[in-house]
């Protein structure tokens, strides 16, 4: 089958890989998402991703603890999802490898850019844990600045909402979705896609992201495929 993109960098929020029970990580869940990520990668698509850690910590709700020790954990966090995650590919027979931004040797290769794009080339699917290895910044950055190092087409943000409202449509029910917008106006109005770093990272190295619900995990095939499927942001 072919498909719109070649190279993508996917951001899966580690809300998501908890599943109902909303802690941890859940099987079921986690295979759900690695089935259409081995259909890509079987359609010759080359795939990152980037993992979040909320489901096991987030260290902004952590007031009275030091912020760049609460992100340090936050780190771990992703890289506990990063290996689930590949863990769960490899039962599916898709070739993967975990990089870290933070040396672990023992679990994970470290990040290392050319190193990277050659697993991808080689159809190997590329996971990056740890953010960007530094405090203070989302795994949202971290998804921009991959995708920039690895020159990726497009990232796909998976998340928990079918797209992108003019304001939350949880909480306002005639939140009205957009289908396309800008990055200025994501940036002007605040809203709630991703951190105004990356998207001024993504704005500025021009790379577009499609935010999609992974409630429906085949929305990730049918969005490489170039069905329209959640909004997408654009310079």
């Amino acid at each position: 089958m072919e498909t719109k993109y070649k190279r993508i960098l996917l951001k899966l929020s580690g809300e998501s890989l908890a599943g109902d029970q909303k802690m941890g990580i859940n099987d079921e869940t986690v295979r759900s998402f690695c089935e259409p990520i081995k259909k890509c990668v079987e359609a010759g698509v080359e795939v990152g991703i980037v993992v979040g850690g909320g489901n096991f910590w987030r260290g902004r709700s952590s007031e009275n603890m030091d912020r760049a020790r609460a992100d340090h954990m936050g780190m771990l966090a992703t890289t506990i999802n990063a290996l689930g995650v590949a863990d769960a590919l490899e039962q599916l027979g898709v070739p993967v490898r975990v990089q870290t931004a933070i040396s672990m040797q023992q679990i994970a290769e470290p990040y290392i850019r050319s190193r990277a794009i050659r697993h991808l080339e080689k159809g190997r699917v590329v996971i990056f844990g740890c953010g960007t290895g530094n405090p203070f910044f989302s795994t949202d950055t971290a998804a921009a600045l991959r995708a920039a190092e690895i020159d990726a087409e497009i990232i796909f943000k998976a998340t928990m909402v079918d797209g992108v409202y003019d304001s939350d449509p949880k909480k306002n029910p005639n939140a009205v979705k957009y289908n396309t917008i800008k990055y200025e106006e994501i940036l002007s109005k605040d809203l709630a896609v991703m951190d105004s770093t990356a998207a001024s990272l993504c704005k500025d190295n021009n790379i577009p992201i499609l935010v999609f619900s992974v409630e429906n995990p085949d929305n990730i095939f049918a969005a490489v495929c170039g069905e329209e499927v959640g909004t997408l942001v654009v310079k």
